[in-house]
């Protein structure tokens, strides 16, 4: 978009546009930064910390999709790369045959655990170089209104 179509737009579309491209821009560094250090994209990561926090480590592939923002052509895909690197299983259900779980392996909850130990630091630092602590605060807490109320954070559980 243009900056001077930008700039004609209301504060709400002007922030939401801000939003989106800080959004890309983190995004691709600590992607970048993500498969480097550990062959995993930002996507796995964020499949393997839902699964993490599931109970049982475990949730339904259609629901995990709705986690992670995800088709469910999209997180089969994701899913299946995961799963030949033994980081996922599938898992079945009892009394439905229809539905296909996504569970966490013990490796795949090693191998996230492993890549928080740096992810988590890059992502400090990506924000530290943008703004001061105070900052952080407000952005913090000007964001966690967007956010739902039981969105779960970066770190996997202990």
């Amino acid at each position: 978009m243009p900056s001077q179509v930008l700039s004609e737009q209301s504060l709400g579309i002007r922030s939401f546009v801000a939003l989106l491209r800080g959004y890309r821009n983190a995004r691709r560094q600590l992607n970048a930064q993500l498969i480097a250090d550990h062959g995993l994209t930002g996507a796995d990561y964020d499949v393997l910390l839902h699964l993490a926090w599931a109970p049982d480590r475990c949730l339904r592939r259609v629901d995990l999709a709705d986690e992670v923002l995800l088709t469910a052509s999209g997180v089969t895909r994701l899913l299946d790369g995961l799963e030949r690197s033994g980081f996922v299983e599938r898992g079945s259900c009892d009394t439905d045959r229809r539905v296909v779980y996504a569970v966490l392996t013990e490796s795949g909850l090693a191998k996230l655990r492993e890549a928080s130990e740096s992810h988590l630091p890059q992502i400090d630092a990506f924000f530290a170089a943008r703004f001061d602590d105070g900052e952080l605060g407000e952005l913090s807490a000007f964001l966690a209104r967007l956010a739902e109320a039981d969105a779960i954070g970066c770190e996997p559980p202990v």
